[in-house]
């Protein structure tokens, strides 16, 4: 029988979050570890290799997830570069919090950088999100996912596929453990708390009327670098998003690189069209108020894939190959790669009512950060009193 309460001379759990995906994905999971008995002593880091002040506050805030005890405050820089600073600013973290593991997520350069310091550190290493692969190399995310998964003690997954993935680069099964999707976690508990998009227009000043289309209104984001960085590859995306807006009109969320590119390659004439409306990045609540209304979402983001899913609302996805094959075998996802025709062709079909319905996956049920708190928390003292016997 393990110990009811939590030993003393066992150290906390360093949670590590570098990026917006991050933020969605750890705070149920701060909050399933709080509310487990025994409670799971945490120490919050943020590497600050996103850098977006306001947008940070923000998510904090909407995911009701508490400030950081660490910020590393990284910032922006080449992947060699950012990597490397986390990984000397994290090290020293490491020493002085003398961690019962670090819990890493997702597949940020954070997430690589944090997991190389504690392996060295002889610190156990616990991955949540493991084993998604999209097979492409070319994916500095993909690098990410591999080398970690390699490295980590404990590896929590979201969908069955990803323990074959694991098992076929030789990870052996009582490392992994298949809990469901945190994110889908984060999505359940705040939909009541989503904005409208009539408020979210509103906010942005504006008129929400844009929206009044029979059809309803789609949501678009793009960010990807081999969607964006060159004028070749972009202009046709925007020039195909242009058509669709004469369908349905669209609230289109720029990210920052994708607007600087639209900006330096002259190209902000194919969106200068009253059923197009451009909006900054949005917070969590915001998106999630226009996901969960949207009749369809045009995007290349890992997580709108699952969130689309999880809501019932079709993804065309602008990309080649995804890391999430669940969403297209089971949920309500459409890969189209960067062809337009087979874009117009997946929006006529959603709007036709031919598209893809879909069903939430297996275990995407809001609950999957407590079963990761009960695994972790029985690996842990186990390994513990193996190691003091």
């Amino acid at each position: 029988m393990l110990n009811e309460s939590w030993p003393a001379d066992l150290g906390p759990v360093i949670c590590v979050v570098g990026a917006r995906p991050n933020f969605m994905k750890m705070a149920p999971i701060l909050r399933a570890f709080s509310a487990h008995h025994p409670a799971l002593p945490t120490l919050l880091v943020h590497t600050g290799q996103h850098y977006d002040r306001d947008m940070n506050d923000r998510l904090f805030v909407d995911l009701r997830l508490p400030h950081p005890d660490i910020n590393l405050e990284v910032g922006s820089a080449t992947h060699a570069v950012q990597t490397a600073e986390v990984m000397r600013r994290f090290e020293p973290v490491v020493d002085a919090q003398r961690p019962s593991c670090v819990l890493v997520v997702g597949d940020v350069n954070s997430t690589l950088a944090c997991t190389l310091v504690s392996a060295k550190k002889e610190v156990p290493v616990v991955h949540v999100e493991a084993g998604l692969r999209s097979y492409d190399r070319a994916m500095p995310e993909e690098i990410n996912r591999v080398l970690t998964d390699q490295i980590a003690d404990r590896l929590y997954t979201t969908e069955r596929s990803a323990q074959a993935n694991l098992a076929r680069e030789g990870i052996a099964e009582e490392r992994v453990c298949f809990v469901g999707n945190v994110m889908i976690d984060s999505l359940l508990s705040n939909r009541e708390f989503a904005h409208s998009p009539t408020k979210t227009l509103q906010m942005a000043g504006v008129d929400p009327a844009v929206l009044d289309d029979p059809r309803g209104y789609g949501v678009v984001t793009l960010h990807r670098p081999s969607n964006v960085d060159r004028a070749e590859q972009l202009a046709p995306l925007l020039s195909v998003l242009r058509e669709v807006s004469e369908q349905l009109p669209l609230v289109f969320a720029l990210h920052p690189r994708t607007r600087a590119n639209i900006d330096r390659f002259g190209l902000g004439e194919l969106l200068a069209s009253p059923r197009i409306v451009l909006l900054p990045p949005q917070g969590y609540l915001e998106m999630l108020g226009l996901l969960a209304g949207a009749k369809l979402v045009l995007s290349d983001s890992g997580g709108l894939q699952e969130e689309t899913t999880a809501l019932g609302v079709p993804c065309l996805t602008i990309r080649e190959n995804t890391e999430r094959p669940i969403t297209v075998e089971q949920g309500t996802n459409t890969l189209v790669g960067c062809d337009p025709q087979a874009i117009r062709k997946g929006v006529a079909e959603i709007l036709s009512g031919t598209g893809k319905t879909g069903r939430v996956p297996e275990l995407w049920d809001g609950r999957a950060a407590e079963r990761i708190a009960a695994d972790l928390s029985q690996w842990l003292l186990a390994r513990h009193a193996r190691r003091g016997s």
